[in-house]
């Protein structure tokens, strides 16, 4: 970035500083060459060796300016890269929270959503990786966590299959297991390391740029000294040169004046002077168009006008000022506020400006409006990557400058591969010539003859194969001169499906037209070739806007996958086993509204293969006297265990906005931290505490939701490989605690494998935390009962419970002891009691205040031998 030095803004009545009187000194004349005599030697040397200073401390000084720009850029990067992270967990964060939605719900909106949240991880994926590039450990954590969100897509896309095939009861034993919830921990933990290391480098790079910085400082102020001294010794000869140096003066404050002419009429900046205490002295073009104010209504005033009424109030003005003060210049990002009230985000740099004695005289500050950029640069491009169609731009010269994610997958390309490319790589034919039809048209004029008219080309894949397309021109004013967006559209289906209709229509028009139900003709890809009028009138859509279409626009379920019923069998068994049945599905109309239909089957030989020919009737009013009979009998036979189940899943949902807000506010605390006043950071710190116990109070609630009305199957369960297994799950506890757990030989026994790993992991986990400041020592044991039942004790040396509370602190939320003490949402043992019990067991305690405890629980044995 070329920076503007401050001193060239002083108002014209300011004392000089030492660096123009070292440059007027540098452009005086010297004595005649005419008289070696009369030529001063001394102020020969003294002058070239100030000049030398100045030109060294000038390298030097850029040389610093360099390496603080090439600080600032990796800084920068590194925002974008956390921002892509951020937005990429945000993405998977929409994809699960989608998944889970459809699976809840069934309805076909969540679809949607979760399409788009896939290909958005999938672009962040990409951007991710591009600003990645040069860092080969980010390039190989990058890669675990792209393989943990394919998990996680193939997860989402099995969930939303089971939903659709086997339906909510199906779903909810399967999200029991918890598989998902892991991935997601995962992909989280995953996203944190790159995070970390990029939050690493950044602090590698501003320890060598600060360490950089005070050596430039120790270089300068010596080079600074010496010039002084050089000049001084100097003095008594420039004195003799007054008038020569009057008229070298002059011309330096002509330029000066020249200067000042040209930073007032700068645009695209806002440059102005401030008085020590704040006060506008200064005012140029640029500032008054960026923010609103007119010298004659701003100059004499506090700059703080310009910041936001809350910022006013908290001191950021002041606050800005003595950081500048403090370390000579300040940049920042923050918001400002123009005269109309309207608030922009600007970048800002204040410089201190002080005399040779050091003294403050007063500031400069330079902005620019960055939402002027950022803001139309943005939403173009959210606009081209929104279009349902391929988008391309391209220059005059017929190269592709810009185009979006459809553009890749309709012609088979990485954009790398298609930016800077010619446009006929894609486009034989037709697109280039209509640039510049001929020499003696402008492209204006070309462009101009084109806009609004569809013409149809032909396009060509990666793969070499070509297929015929639509595209709209239009123009597109840049800086770069005018460029042409093409909104391109593959026409492959509808050009098939009219030569299709050329030959079916003269065959089978009559006789569907005749037909008193709505008469369809799909494909065995599921394409609609032929539809009558019914058809229109009962779905409420044109005949063009159907034909071509996926059938399951208008019978969204069941018919698409009668044509193929599965891999093992045929079109035509598939077909057969439906022929002479009537099917009752639910239509779609063109307005959304649906609708229940029963639709009859038959096969159609065609040259092109089996078709189907199906008869769709409208049976809205026979299924409205049957739904409300049915919703009588559903709210009747709605069982306790169904509700738990919808509980379950919907639980999973309550955290996904959590998640959002504790994201993003551990990336404010990790961002802004030292950075702004102590209550703002006693604020986040609150809002990251609070939103960190709130996502361990849902967990537990979710684990509690988990155990359900009853055990799942109960299988013959090695408890010590289940021990063993929560042990792992507990092993950063027991390390940071230092704590002693052992275990007498366990047996085997009938249990639900999970269950009984968190029944010991909840137990062993109290266990360590509540104790005083000894070793925690924790034994787990077993002994046979009567009734083919063991008896497992979990023994600790804790703090002990009073026997007033052994049936309470099985309760939900039963807390012995303030959160300050010791963490937690008091639920941990309503779930070991919830599991014991529907393992048909019951859980109790022994214990005594300052001895420890035992907890007991018994469990069933298993047939086998342990």
């Amino acid at each position: 970035m070329r920076k503007i030095v401050p001193v060239s803004l002083i108002a014209p009545d300011a004392p000089l500083g030492a660096e123009q009187n070292v440059l007027r000194a540098a452009q005086s004349p010297g004595p005649a060459m005419n008289s070696k005599s009369l030529l001063n030697r001394k102020v020969q040397i003294a002058f070239g060796s100030a000049i030398v200073i100045l030109l060294v401390m000038g390298a030097f000084s850029y040389h610093s300016m360099v390496e603080s720009s090439e600080s600032n850029r990796w800084a920068r990067h590194t925002d974008e890269v956390l921002a892509s992270l951020q937005q990429l967990s945000f993405a998977t964060t929409k994809v699960e929270s989608s998944s889970r939605g459809f699976a809840l719900s069934g309805q076909e909106s969540y679809l949607e959503t979760y399409r788009s949240s896939v290909l958005d991880a999938q672009q962040q994926e990409r951007i991710a990786r591009e600003l990645t590039a040069d860092n080969a450990r980010q390039q190989d954590k990058l890669t675990v966590l792209e393989a943990l969100i394919a998990q996680k897509l193939e997860y989402a896309d099995f969930m939303i299959a089971l939903r659709r095939t086997k339906g909510l009861g199906a779903v909810a034993e399967v999200a029991q297991s918890g598989r998902g919830n892991r991935i997601m921990g995962e992909i989280r933990a995953a996203v944190d390391t790159l995070q970390n290391e990029e939050l690493h480098l950044l602090a590698q790079r501003a320890a060598a740029a600060k360490w950089r910085f005070r050596q430039a400082k120790i270089v300068l102020l010596f080079g600074t000294i010496l010039g002084l001294l050089i000049t001084a010794a100097a003095g008594w000869s420039v004195q003799r040169d007054g008038s020569k140096r009057g008229a070298a003066e002059e011309a330096l404050r002509d330029s000066e004046e020249k200067y000042r002419t040209l930073v007032h009429a700068v645009q695209d900046y806002a440059i102005f002077m401030l008085d020590p205490l704040g006060r506008v002295v200064t005012w140029n073009a640029g500032a008054e168009r960026i923010n609103g104010y007119g010298a004659a209504e701003i100059i004499g005033s506090n700059y703080s006008s310009l910041f936001p009424p809350d910022d006013v109030k908290r001191g950021r003005p002041e606050e800005v000022l003595r950081n500048a003060a403090a370390s000579g210049r300040h940049e920042e990002q923050a918001l400002r506020v123009r005269k109309d009230g309207s608030k922009f985000l600007a970048s800002v740099t204040v410089t201190a400006l002080r005399d040779l004695s050091g003294k403050l005289r007063g500031f400069s500050e330079i902005s620019r409006d960055l939402s002027e950029t950022k803001e139309s640069e943005a939403k173009y491009r959210g606009l081209l990557e929104a279009a349902p169609d391929a988008m391309v731009v391209v220059n005059q010269e017929g190269e592709i400058v810009l185009l979006n994610l459809q553009a890749e997958k309709q012609f088979g390309y990485r954009r790398d591969e298609l930016l800077g490319q010619k446009v006929k790589n894609i486009i034989p034919e037709g697109f280039a010539e209509r640039l510049i039809a001929d020499g003696t048209r402008s492209a204006a004029e070309a462009l101009a003859q084109q806009i609004g008219a569809g013409i149809e080309l032909s396009g060509r894949r990666k793969d070499g194969s070509e297929f015929p397309l639509e595209l709209m021109l239009s123009p597109l004013d840049s800086a770069e001169g005018t460029l042409v967006t093409a909104a391109i559209r593959d026409i492959s289906v509808r050009k098939a499906a009219e030569e299709h209709l050329v030959q079916m229509e003269s065959r089978y028009r009559g006789l569907l037209e005749a037909a008193p139900d709505a008469m369809v003709v799909v494909n065995q890809a599921g394409e609609i070739v032929l539809l009558n009028l019914q058809a229109e009138k009962q779905f409420g859509y044109r005949r063009d806007e159907l034909l071509g279409k996926k059938v399951t626009n208008i019978i969204p379920e069941g018919f698409a996958e009668r044509l193929i019923a599965d891999r093992l069998r045929s079109e035509e068994d598939a077909l057969a086993q439906q022929i002479g049945t009537g099917i009752e599905l639910s239509g779609r109309r063109k307005d959304g509204s649906a609708f229940p239909l029963e639709l009859m089957l038959s096969p159609l030989e065609s040259a092109e293969g089996t078709l189907v020919t199906a008869a769709i009737r409208d049976i809205t009013t026979r299924k409205k006297a049957d739904a409300d009979l049915l919703q009588n009998v559903q709210d009747l036979n709605r069982s306790n265990e169904e509700l738990e189940q919808f509980a379950n899943i919907a639980s999973h949902d309550l955290q996904e906005p959590l998640r959002m807000v504790a994201s993003y506010t551990q990336l404010l605390s990790r961002r802004y931290k030292g950075k702004l006043d102590a209550d703002a950071d006693e604020f986040i710190a609150y809002a990251v505490d609070g939103a960190s116990r709130m996502q361990r109070l849902l967990q537990d609630l979710l684990a509690y939701s988990r155990v359900g009305s009853k055990a799942g199957n109960l299988l013959d369960t090695s408890s010590e490989d289940a021990l063993r297994q929560a042990l792992q799950n507990l092993r950063g506890v027991i390390q940071e605690s230092g704590a002693l757990v052992t275990h007498d030989p366990l047996p085997t026994v009938m249990a639900d494998e999970m269950q009984l790993i968190q029944l010991f992991q909840n137990l062993v986990g109290n266990a360590i935390k509540y104790q005083n400041a000894g070793v925690p020592r924790v034994r787990i044991f077993a002994t046979r009962a009567v009734g083919k039942k063991w008896i497992f004790s979990v023994q600790d040396n804790g703090l002990g419970i009073e026997s007033q509370y052994f049936e309470k602190i099985f309760g939900m939320f039963q807390r012995l002891h303030k959160r300050e003490e010791f963490a937690g949402t008091g639920i941990g043992l309503a779930i070991c009691k919830k599991i014991v019990e529907r393992h048909g067991g019951r859980i109790s305690v022994e214990s005594q205040v300052g001895e420890g405890s035992t907890f007991r629980f018994a469990l069933a044995e298993s047939d086998r031998k342990s």
